[in-house]
């Protein structure tokens, strides 16, 4: 799909880029629960589907908007963190025969596989419940602002966020759809936990009314964007070797609708203006543009 829009990222952030994640997986591992044992399949489950070899595109989104506005970062990591366990658990519920069936992501067994169906579903409940407690005591927080958190992160996941887009995805995706349905579809399915990566961050940076409109705008052209480009890469062997292609077959998902091309003219919209935003909030010279740069490597 040719050239990223964005300027490739910069050696010094790129170095910034692989620290970061470095720090976040750290903390994620002294976050999730100890397995206890050969015996405990459900502790080793959460492990497994939370430090599975990810690109912790959430986290990471979350504590560079976090400390640029200002954030301790101890606070956004944490935040980070409690995102990437939803997102975990989100993955392992979507790989079920069930849902999906898929047999391999990031380029492991996927969980029901190592471990049978009914210890991912607890392996799920258990990562979900991880997540809300570490929302709850993240550190240098002000107290005002936890509830806040934790009732948004719910909004994240529950009935008019994951779990319908994943509803309607499995319900709705095969049969015809209008593109402005497959947009709301994709907006619960994928948005859901960019808008809470951004909103997050703004609450935990105390920021403004304004900012928080704009990042709310950013995170939903970012959720479009990054579904787009899913779609787009399904089915070509060589964009991620990682996961069970072709699961997008006979779905009513945009590429279906409008063709290749124009989706990618979409994406390529989505992603300009993702930019506009990221530039008028942070300015141009914000790591997290060069975080954009890295998320969509085959946007022409």
């Amino acid at each position: 799909m040719g050239t990223s829009i964005v300027p490739p990222p910069q050696e010094s952030f790129s170095h910034d880029l692989v620290g970061l994640r470095q720090r976040i997986d750290q903390r994620l591992a002294a976050l999730l629960p100890v397995p206890g044992g050969e015996s405990d399949l459900i502790g080793a489950a959460m492990v497994a589907a939370a430090l599975s070899p990810g690109k912790r595109v959430r986290p990471m989104l979350l504590v560079l908007a976090a400390r640029e506005l200002g954030a301790p970062e101890r606070s956004a990591l944490d935040l980070g963190c409690a995102l990437e366990m939803v997102h975990a658990a989100s993955l392992v519920l979507d790989d079920m025969p069930c849902m999906d069936d898929a047999r391999l992501r990031r380029g492991e067994p996927t969980i029901h596989v190592r471990y049978g169906q009914d210890v991912a579903v607890l392996a799920v409940v258990g990562l979900l419940s991880q997540a809300f407690k570490v929302v709850a005591l993240a550190p240098g927080l002000p107290p005002a602002v936890r509830p806040r958190l934790v009732a948004l992160l719910g909004d994240a996941v529950g009935e008019q966020g994951l779990v319908r887009g994943q509803f309607e995805d499995l319900h709705a995706g095969c049969g015809p759809r209008e593109a402005s349905e497959v947009t709301g579809t994709n907006q619960l399915k994928t948005g859901a936990l960019f808008g809470a990566a951004l909103e997050m961050a703004a609450l935990a940076a105390s920021a403004s009314e304004s900012v928080l409109a704009a990042l709310r705008d950013m995170a939903m052209e970012l959720g479009q964007a990054f579904q787009l480009y899913d779609d787009l890469c399904d089915g070509e062997p060589d964009a991620d070797p990682g996961k069970d292609q072709g699961k997008d077959t006979g779905k009513a998902t945009l590429v279906a609708l409008l063709g290749a091309e124009a989706a990618r003219h979409r994406l390529r919209q989505h992603v300009q203006r993702v930019e506009n935003l990221l530039e008028a909030v942070y300015g141009p010279e914000s790591g997290l543009l060069y975080l954009l740069g890295t998320l969509f490597p085959r946007v022409g």
